[in-house]
């Protein structure tokens, strides 16, 4: 019973297929769930934590099985920054904070810190096969542009944590690069699920821009 309820967990174990591409149980649930957690997350809905703590978990599997370890490594982060933003965000609602922006100098101190620690980090992955070959017996995939959409991931979730509105444009970034990347490891269905997630980071974008004039509105 119980090998066959992890047989689910495998992203070989088909639910469905769309024309000739098998779409497995843990790839759709983890694609729905995380659908779910961006729309809550553009509409500033604190419910998008706990929804997305299992879009977390069933992705960290799916990273493995597919080899992006820095993807598998992320999903780790985002379950502790789900926590925090899951608690922040009720602090802020509690206060009716609003969403913010950077400032010139933040913003160029972030884009500072994506470059280095994409450097450092994609020289670590590139190597996980080496210095760890029972645990990574396959060598990682893409490790410079996956680690690049790890890093900036974990930027953006940080900002999303802590409702400063730049997280969105970074996360449109991040999307787009993954679509490239997930199409080019054959998990499709992941791949589209990057493209919803663009267009709904391009909305969140907007709709917390209106939120942020709206609160300058009031407070004039």
């Amino acid at each position: 019973m119980m090998r066959e309820l992890f047989g689910y967990f495998s992203v070989d174990h088909e639910m469905f297929s769309v024309w000739t591409y098998p779409v497995s149980y843990i790839e759709f649930f983890g694609t729905v769930f995380g659908i779910a957690a961006v729309w809550l997350a553009a509409k500033s809905k604190i419910l998008t934590w706990p929804v997305g703590l299992v879009n977390i978990a069933l992705f960290f599997l799916i990273y493995y099985q597919v080899q992006l370890y820095s993807d598998m490594f992320l999903q780790v982060y985002f379950a502790a920054v789900a926590l925090y933003g899951w608690f922040f965000w009720k602090d802020d609602q509690k206060k009716k904070k609003s969403v913010r922006k950077l400032s010139t100098s933040e913003r160029l101190r972030l884009a500072g810190w994506i470059a280095l620690c994409t450097a450092a980090g994609s020289y670590v992955i590139s190597h996980l096969h080496l210095w760890f070959p029972d645990l990574f017996p396959v060598e990682a995939a893409f490790p410079f542009w996956d680690t690049l959409v790890a890093v900036a991931s974990i930027f953006a979730n940080t900002l999303l944590a802590r409702r400063v509105i730049e997280n969105w444009p970074i996360w449109i970034a991040v999307d787009l690069l993954c679509i490239v990347l997930y199409v080019s490891k054959g998990i499709y269905f992941v791949a589209f699920e990057f493209l919803i997630f663009t267009i709904l980071a391009a909305y969140g974008w907007r709709q917390w821009e209106k939120e942020s004039r709206d609160a300058i509105k009031m407070s004039v």
